[in-house]
């Protein structure tokens, strides 16, 4: 996923807001518990996978030179020693090591991903409405806050291990505070806290709050409906419309910490943070944004909801789950994933869509007596200083039409075979979709670059990801090959990097990577005031933590797809989606770069797609004709699902 790729509790600081007021059975814990913690790689297997990692990435005088560096660092009784004997106690003492880099910058397009849903149509506004009561989220919220959902088994790679929990029960029940250093991810522990009954409704950039219990009774769908359609007649009065504070959670995370400092000098504000801080989510309803609703645009209008002119106001990008239905059928939800990653994301959203809104709502007789929704109420004037910073800030927010236009987005889906015919190749289709985007991005640069794919460690106690490095020596083995070679160096090449791929995955999701170590020994020498090791400021490893490619597979059941923006300037964002005979792609970049272009980077996946199947399709026939003459072949390797 999108930002810093190991998103993990301690990227944040994390603080619980409130006690357990009774221990939970312990059938419901037995699951992290269980679980055995991540694990702490030896260092020299980490150091020598460092190295094969980087060497064909940079030039032989580099390489020479971090080569040295990297010997000197995993020495005997040397500075990585050290740090490897600190790291394990912080293993023995905490559930998770694993450490992050903190980010700063505004969460939409740069850090928080979406899912797009399927374009609807609506009749008039109601059916709109109706669409929202399609979420099947009464059941699911309180589940998930009961943490007693059923748990999670591994797919793919090692299939049938059990998978920590814990990622869901933050789901409706965190929030995002921003900080001028850091921000912190607050966390609701008390289950049934009032605090949790309530829903925040954005509409025409106006906030209000929808009670989901009422009378210590939760609201059926007639009387949810009933309560957003005074909600939609609320904000169309222009005499009670506020400035768009909701734009304010978009800008860069210092910028917006030190607005707030400024708003919560009111109590009205506070109470109204209070409110949006502690709802179980978002509903953003959002007005016709005029484009065309290609997947294209629903991609973009979803990242960045065509910004402040449009719908980018319509938000509170702090909160973890915002779920948005336009008037015009885009669809979606944008969420802030500093609590869970995306496949958690996808699994929740495939068990709350039902296909079809409810067609018979029965009309209930207390809806005369629910109190009305109460719109959030805002001062600017607080003091002729504050006023002017305030409204400063709203009209000077740094989400402006240039994010906007400089999102350079392409969602594309490929057409001509999916997972099933890779499948056949016996073949993992994450790998060989991995290895299709390698040649794609050398097709377009003539080099590989480090690349980033989320790899799920929730087989571990709290695990989030670490990094699958995509662009292995055997891929641009294979990649030069497909210039000039014949079809069977090309077919060996081809395995060989499919079996390069898949065997780092299965390392990363056992915990035996990379990125996450390196990651764990810079922070203790940070820690520990040591200053920086020379192996963490060598120009190779500063190289190799810039992510031009960043990719994610996010597959679901239903037709709905992911994506995210770049996570550097000069990069790519690549979120795809296999499906039985087709493949999803959505892929982002900077129009600013000179170096990139969505439609190009397509454009190249595309032929080399086609190019790989062909290679495949021919080898088959080959390695058919050569069994049909009595010469017998050599059975194809199989490297998983």
């Amino acid at each position: 996923m999108p930002g810093c790729p190991y998103w993990t509790k301690r990227h944040l600081k994390v603080t619980q807001t409130a006690r357990y007021e009774k221990l939970k059975p312990f059938s419901q814990w037995i699951n992290v518990f269980a679980l055995p913690k991540v694990p702490v790689p030896p260092l020299k297997q980490t150091l020598d996978l460092y190295l094969r990692c980087v060497q064909h990435l940079v030039k032989d005088e580099h390489f020479q030179k971090t080569k040295a560096i990297v010997e000197k660092f995993g020495a005997p009784e040397g500075t990585g020693e050290f740090l490897q004997k600190k790291l394990l106690e912080r293993r023995d003492k905490t559930t998770n090591w694993v450490n992050s880099e903190k980010k700063l910058l505004a969460l939409p397009v740069n850090s928080s991903p979406v899912m797009v849903f399927p374009k609807q149509t609506f009749s008039d506004h109601k059916d709109a409405l109706r669409y929202v009561l399609s979420f099947d989220m009464d059941h699911y919220v309180s589940t998930a806050i009961r943490r007693a959902l059923p748990v999670d088994y591994a797919r793919g790679q090692l299939a049938g291990t059990p998978l920590c929990m814990e990622q869901y029960y933050r789901l409706f029940t965190s929030y995002r505070l921003p900080g001028l250093k850091r921000d912190t991810l607050k966390v609701q522990t008390n289950a049934a806290s009032s605090e949790a009954e309530h829903i925040i409704v954005a509409c025409k950039n106006q906030f209000f709050v929808l009670d989901v219990v009422a009378k210590n009774k939760q609201l059926n769908e007639m009387e949810i409906l009933s309560q957003l359609e005074k909600i939609v007649k609320m904000a169309e009065n222009a005499e009670e419309r506020l400035p768009p504070f909701g734009v304010l959670t978009s800008d860069g995370r210092t910028e917006w910490a030190q607005a707030r400092d400024v708003l919560i000098k009111d109590p009205t504000n506070r109470k109204s943070l209070e409110v949006i801080e502690s709802c179980l989510f978002v509903v953003c309803l959002d007005e016709p944004s005029g484009l065309e609703p290609s997947d294209t645009n629903r991609a973009l209008l979803m990242l960045h909801g065509g910004g402040r002119e449009k719908n980018g106001a319509n938000r509170w990008y702090d909160k973890p789950m915002q779920f948005v239905v336009g008037m015009d059928g885009v669809c979606g939800v944008v969420c802030e994933h500093s609590p869970f990653e995306g496949i958690v994301l996808v699994d929740m959203n495939v068990v709350v869509n039902r296909t079809t809104s409810p067609s018979k709502l029965t009309r209930s007789s207390s809806i005369a007596d629910l109190p009305p929704p109460r719109r959030l109420l805002w001062k600017l004037i607080i003091s002729n200083f504050y006023t002017n910073k305030i409204s400063d800030l709203i009209t000077h927010c740094g989400f402006s039409s240039r994010l906007v236009n400089n999102l350079d987005m392409d969602a594309y889906k490929f057409k001509f075979y999916g997972k099933e015919f890779i499948k056949k190749q016996k073949m993992s289709p994450d790998a060989f979709i991995q290895v299709a985007l390698q040649l794609a991005f050398y097709r377009c640069n003539g080099r590989l670059v480090s690349t980033y794919e989320s790899a799920s460690i929730r087989r571990f106690q709290e695990g989030r990801v670490d990094n699958i490095r995509s662009a292995t020596p055997e891929a641009l083995a294979f990649v030069k090959s497909m210039t000039d070679e014949k079809d069977s160096e090309k077919m060996k090449r081809f395995w060989d990097a499919i079996k390069a791929q898949t065997d780092y995955t299965v390392a990363a999701i056992t915990g035996m990577a990379i990125d996450n170590h390196l990651l764990g020994l810079r922070e203790i020498a940070k820690e520990l005031n040591m200053g920086k090791p020379e192996i963490f400021s060598d120009e190779t490893y500063v190289k190799s933590n810039q992510f031009i490619l960043s990719t994610s597979q996010v597959p679901t059941t239903l037709e709905m797809f992911c994506c995210y923006g770049p996570v550097v300037p000069n990069g790519y964002g690549a979120c795809y989606n296999p499906q039985a005979d087709h493949i999803i792609f959505c892929v982002s970049s900077f129009r600013e770069s000179t170096e990139t272009s969505s439609a190009v980077f397509v454009k190249a996946l595309e032929e080399g797609l086609l190019e790989i199947r062909d290679l495949c399709n021919r080898s088959s026939a080959a390695a058919s004709k050569l069994a049909d003459s009595g010469q017998g072949a050599s059975q194809p390797r199989k490297t998983g699902k």
